[in-house]
């Protein structure tokens, strides 16, 4: 990722998948271990992010220029550390909230799995990696976009032009903040007709 992304591509799942483990909790369609076990393996994800990020582009001549201007990298990292704090408090609640609960076990787990191969958590996950492979190619427009579409349809959303009329106005609302307004380098793409109308794009809002 360009710019003032990390370079992991599992960093998309990692800062979205509590906005899909919450709405398929709420469907039932998981348990509180593997709530405890995603949200371990989601801390020490982003815990290994933070420690082994790296920016991938010179920072803006314009941010340093201005000493008053914050490095790029360090909104990532502050996201990612109030992330940290807040999953390990729910660790805590969880382990709180089920201790001595005898369904609180491995094997409950285990037998939850192939419930969980057809839950909308799993969908939900799929799209999210698939966007984080994809980024590079595409570009961070065209790939926001689309994860946000096919998330739209995950959670029940039939009317398809309100979709994309929704996913185009946050996708460009992302991009101005993170671009425009905190000088994160977002990648553009690989592909030449993508990287032309994301260049296209921002000649219009930079």
């Amino acid at each position: 990722m360009g710019g003032g992304g990390f370079r992991p591509p599992f960093i998309w799942t990692l800062l979205l998948y509590h906005s899909v483990l919450s709405f398929c909790i709420k469907e039932r369609c998981v348990d509180q271990v593997f709530e405890l076990i995603l949200n371990v393996l989601l801390w020490l994800g982003l815990l290994y992010t933070l420690n082994f990020n790296v920016l991938e582009a010179p920072v803006p001549a314009k941010v340093l220029r201005n000493p008053y201007a914050l490095n790029p990298g360090i909104w990532p990292k502050a996201i990612i550390v109030l992330l940290l704090i807040c999953i390990a408090f729910n660790i805590y609640k969880i382990i709180r909230k089920n201790k001595g609960n005898p369904n609180f076990s491995l094997g409950r787990f285990l037998s939850s799995i192939p419930a969980f191969i057809t839950s909308k958590l799993f969908l939900g996950i799929v799209i999210v990696i698939m966007a984080s492979f994809i980024l590079e190619a595409l570009g961070f427009m065209v790939t926001c976009f689309l994860m946000l579409f096919f998330y739209g349809l995950l959670i029940g959303e039939r009317k398809v032009l309100r979709l994309l009329i929704l996913s185009a106005l946050i996708t460009l609302f992302l991009y101005i903040v993170f671009s425009v307004l905190l000088s994160v380098n977002l990648p553009r793409g690989t592909v030449p007709a993508l990287r032309n109308f994301a260049l296209f794009v921002e000649s219009y809002i930079s």
